[in-house]
């Protein structure tokens, strides 16, 4: 696992699926970790038209480019949708937050030929470096 996130660490155009505008929240945290650490990262979240001055988009085809990570930070029970369409679109990794993984979910990732990691905190691992 440690190999598979030093690669997707090195990926810097990311999509994070449950950013929110909550500072409280992880879908804030994560998404503020990344774009601090200089990624190139776009919030994605129907619920929501713009985060932190940034634009806010409904869906990964919507986003201005194909995201290389996508991290998913919502319940399991709505993320299937997202991962079909990374899958679609090209996109290479797929981040499962801790909590938002499913076995169901990992097997389909993974047989949809995205390269999966869970149970690990994106925040933590970025701002370990």
């Amino acid at each position: 696992m440690d190999n598979l996130v030093n690669q997707a660490l090195d990926r810097k155009v990311w999509a994070v699926v449950g950013a929110t505008q909550n500072e409280k929240k992880f879908g804030y945290k994560v998404y503020k970790a990344l774009k601090d650490h200089q990624y190139e990262v776009y919030p994605v979240n129907p619920f929501h038209d713009e985060i932190d001055g940034e634009k806010c988009y409904k869906n990964l085809s919507s986003l201005p480019m194909i995201p290389e990570v996508l991290d998913v930070i919502i319940s399991p029970s709505k993320s299937e949708p997202f991962i079909k369409e990374a899958s679609t679109l090209g996109c290479e990794f797929i981040w499962f937050q801790p909590g938002a993984e499913s076995d169901y979910l990992i097997n389909l990732s993974q047989d949809l030929g995205l390269k999966v990691i869970s149970n690990v905190c994106a925040m933590f691992e970025t701002n370990k470096s």
